[in-house]
């Protein structure tokens, strides 16, 4: 397993510019992988960053299985779900994903879903194998 973040959870004072230092990638990195960014100048303490692509360390996150995207399940795998459906513009959610699995999820894994050309059962928004491997979720380490 790697050792590279790809989040970064924002303290008091921070600025994007100082993020993105701290990671060595540009400011413009930073916005590309963070589209729910609206107004760079404007982030919170406790907001998630994401600082580094999936394509940086060339790992993904292998099928969990079905039964694992149930409200019951929290992990920072269903958060790097999310944001990567908010980068493939299939996004249902109000402000920006998290670690449980919502409703917000399924709608927005059905439109991705819908994107690869499924239908019917296939679509219903919860992730099968190969939706999920085409996906290209980030390797979370916890």
């Amino acid at each position: 397993m790697g050792t590279a973040a790809e989040f970064y959870v924002v303290k008091y004072g921070d600025t994007l510019i100082k993020i993105a230092s701290m990671f060595h990638v540009t400011l413009g990195q930073i916005l590309e992988w963070n589209p729910q960014i609206e107004n760079p100048d404007i982030i919170f303490p406790n907001q998630k960053i994401r600082v580094r692509a999936p394509e940086m360390n060339g790992e993904y996150e292998p099928f969990p299985g079905a039964d694992f995207f149930q409200s019951s399940v929290t992990s920072p795998v269903i958060e790097a779900m999310g944001y990567r459906l908010i980068e493939e513009g299939c996004s249902a959610y109000a402000g920006g994903p998290d670690s449980q699995w919502s409703e917000a999820d399924r709608k927005s894994y059905a439109k991705w879903q819908h994107k690869l050309g499924f239908r019917g059962p296939d679509a219903d928004g919860t992730p099968g194998r190969k939706s999920w491997d085409r996906l290209h979720v980030p390797a979370v380490y916890e």
